[in-house]
């Protein structure tokens, strides 16, 4: 990492120079397989543990309430989650909440987080720091998913990235900011954006085609990377930034250095064909461990514009006759949640490690987690409560907690525990507690 002269600076001079140029534009095989290729991994990656990336979500609140009161939901009893979480419906300022995330986290192997922003001071940015400062405490990086925050955040990504180096690392002198550090010697930033590549319009019930409000075209992103990697050239050795997509000759022609899916309703069986397809066209690749998916249930019957009703999406992964109204099929859900774990880390680590795919052959490795507290959709590794710890006001609401709710957690630090560091790393942790 070089640095010659201040991000703000250079904020400045990205501003004229756009407005400039604007018209231009673990069963037993797979357990081994999975400690032989983080194995290999440790030997080239001596930074590895960091490029195990948790997504982050810093915009839950109490007073008001946030997120946790949505679907018509009131907490703190009845929260807008299918799971209730162990820690209750807690505020993501509360100091001494992210420090027991910090601790989970850290004691999980996984060595960094993304939190998700919404944009300059938003809430989740303002909230920034108080996490920073605490994961920083944990040995902990933090990184940025930048999120549909605005319609134009196309013409406004270059400027939102470089803010967010100066407020979150040069400002802090980068004490918690995650810079790779790759095996050539070369060190520097990595960004995710959520919803980058979407179509110019779509057809609604009716049938009739309408633009898609926050389109960004492929040329507009090629113009801001190219703008964003030319200002910081003197900064970093690279900067690296990946669209949340699968529209690989987009993902391409906008000038991204790769893909990095969000989705958990993209299953693991779809992580090769993909990986090959991104490599085919020069990209960088990552796909998720996840545990599958599980929507909050809306309150109130969901329409379309037509007045047609839209179904709820199922439990994922998909098993015939599962019955979550039930004990039994409560843990059954748990056990086909444990098993995507497994499933979706195997294939990634696999993935990555294969010569014959781009990664590899550019010494690139990252997975990000999804999620560690996205609690809306279900993929939470957050602990939640045991069944049995559930109040009598929490349980008149049907949460889906099962016996242990701290089996994705527990699972995943099984599964990283061969990471370089890791164990040790949680021992040293545990001087923080």
């Amino acid at each position: 990492m070089r640095r010659k002269s201040s991000l703000s600076a250079r904020r400045r001079f990205l501003g004229s120079g756009l407005a400039a140029t604007a018209g231009l534009l673990l069963p037993g095989s797979a357990a081994a397989s999975s400690s032989a290729g983080l194995r290999g991994l440790r030997a080239r990656f001596p930074d590895l543990r960091r490029r195990f990336i948790f997504e982050y979500y810093p915009w839950y609140g109490r007073d008001p309430w946030r997120h946790w009161d949505a679907e018509d939901r009131t907490p703190p009893h009845d929260v807008a989650a299918p799971y209730m979480p162990q820690l209750g419906a807690y505020d993501s300022r509360s100091r001494g909440m992210i420090e027991q995330h910090a601790r989970w986290i850290a004691d999980s192997g996984v060595g960094s987080v993304n939190l998700s922003w919404w944009g300059p001071d938003s809430y989740e940015d303002r909230a920034a720091h108080g996490v920073m400062d605490v994961m920083r405490d944990h040995d902990l990086k933090v990184t940025f998913h930048l999120e549909p925050y605005a319609a134009d955040r196309g013409r406004r990504f270059a400027a939102d990235v470089l803010y967010l180096l100066e407020e979150y690392g040069e400002r802090r002198h980068f004490d918690a900011f995650l810079l790779l550090h790759d095996p050539d010697g070369s060190v520097g930033p990595i960004f995710k954006g959520f919803e980058m590549i979407l179509p110019p319009t779509f057809r609604d019930c009716r049938g009739v085609e309408r633009p898609v409000a926050d389109f960004t075209p492929d040329r507009e992103w090629q113009q801001q990377l190219g703008a964003l990697r030319s200002v910081l050239r003197g900064d970093f050795d690279r900067v690296l930034v990946l669209a949340d997509s699968l529209a690989v000759d987009r993902v391409a022609a906008s000038g991204f250095d790769g893909i990095a899916v969000y989705d958990n309703r993209v299953g693991p069986e779809r992580y090769g064909p993909a990986a090959r397809a991104a490599s085919g066209r020069g990209l960088l690749f990552s796909f998720n461990v996840n545990p599958g998916f599980h929507l909050v249930r809306p309150r109130a019957p969901v329409v379309d514009e037509c007045g047609q009703a839209v179904p709820h999406p199922s439990f994922l992964p998909v098993e015939k006759g599962l019955d979550l109204t039930t004990p039994a099929g409560r843990e059954r859900a748990a056990e086909l949640s444990s098993r995507r774990i497994v499933d979706s880390f195997e294939a990634t680590v696999a993935l990555q490690a294969d010569p014959a795919l781009l990664n590899a052959q550019r010494d690139f490795f990252v997975t990000y987690v999804n999620s560690f507290n996205e609690w809306h959709e279900g993929h939470a590794f957050e602990p939640m409560k045991d069944a049995a710890a559930l109040t009598p006001e929490e349980r008149a609401w049907e949460y889906d907690n099962p016996q242990r709710g701290g089996y994705r957690l527990a699972l995943l630090k099984e599964l990283v525990r061969d990471v370089s560091g890791a164990e040790r790393h949680a021992a040293a942790a545990s001087a923080h507690r």
